[in-house]
């Protein structure tokens, strides 16, 4: 028989792992809270989508998920030693009705989390263009050692660790590498992040319908540099985005071979830089310094794929 002392203290123990629970959960909205949480404030197209996903597929996982725990803790709480109460039956026969149940439903889980994981992973395709009234904007992203270069070669200018982009425009970036390590490139407000490599270009499409400036970076540790491999991405009106261009095709800084060379050097945390009249034929130089690279990137204009 369970002693009162006993009982009461079990009681108070609930109570006092239930209160935490509250506790931890008020303390983390407290921190939480006026705070700019990236993941869960998208700021474009196809960052929102991808939200909307991971939320719900949170909330289906929760709802299968807090049963479960729930009775895991209930049977050890309900057939702890001391409980003469429980009626235990380790060799009973539950029939082939509860058998099918215990398999029924993960399976119904995975179904319903497939229903919706596959339909979305071909609509988010980063390969896939985003259909829009406005005219689509080309940026060429080459990762460095620990630096992120920009090339617009429709507008004939270039950045390095700075990126800016009309609103409500889609863009494509065309992620390649040279001299360093595969880098992921990711704008968490805009979309999700996808891998810059030597011998490849890989192409993302993102589009941003609030103006701001978001955070960018390399997703994943890189080398010595890794921290400070950060950029900004300004989101501006098409008209301050024309002006930028217009003001930026005035410096004196050009992008040629030598200046290339120098910025192909390791460099940590380096600042925002701007330049006009790229070499030509610089990125296409870039691809080629590494085998099959030019074919790979001559073909990237068979992605015509719309959402």
């Amino acid at each position: 028989m369970t002693k009162p002392g006993k009982k009461f203290s079990r009681v108070r123990t609930i109570w006092l792992v239930l209160l935490g629970f509250i506790g931890l959960s008020l303390l983390v909205a407290a921190l939480l809270r006026g705070n700019d949480v990236i993941l869960f404030s998208p700021k474009g197209l196809v960052a929102d989508q991808q939200h909307r996903l991971m939320v719900i597929s949170t909330l289906i996982m929760l709802g299968f998920g807090v049963p479960i725990l729930f009775f895991l803790y209930f049977f050890a709480w309900k057939y702890r030693e001391d409980n003469e109460k429980a009626a235990y039956s380790p060799h009973s026969d539950h029939g082939k009705f509860f058998t099918f149940t215990l398999w029924a439903l993960p399976t119904i889980i995975m179904l319903i989390l497939a229903s919706l994981m596959l339909p979305a992973t071909q609509k988010l395709d980063p390969k896939r263009l985003i259909e829009s009234e406005n005219e689509r904007l080309t940026i060429q992203v080459v990762a460095l050692r620990w630096k992120w270069l920009f090339i617009y070669p429709d507008q004939n200018i270039a950045t390095v660790n700075y990126v800016q982009i009309p609103v409500d425009t889609p863009v494509q970036f065309e992620l390649t590498a040279d001299e360093t390590p595969m880098s992921s490139f990711w704008i968490p407000h805009l979309g999700g992040m996808l891998y810059a490599m030597t011998q490849h270009v890989n192409w993302l499409n993102l589009i941003a319908n609030t103006p701001g400036d978001y955070q960018g970076s390399a997703a994943e540790i890189n080398g010595a540099g890794f921290a400070g491999m950060r950029f900004i991405t300004r989101v501006s009106s098409e008209e301050d985005f024309k002006k930028w261009v217009n003001d930026t095709t005035l410096s004196t800084n050009e992008l040629g071979t030598s200046e290339y060379a120098s910025l192909l050097m390791p460099s940590e945390n380096n600042q925002a830089a701007f330049y006009s009249n790229p070499e030509p034929e610089i990125y296409s130089n870039i691809l080629s310094k590494y085998a099959g690279g030019h074919q790979q990137y001559a073909g990237s204009t068979e992605h015509k794929v719309t959402h």
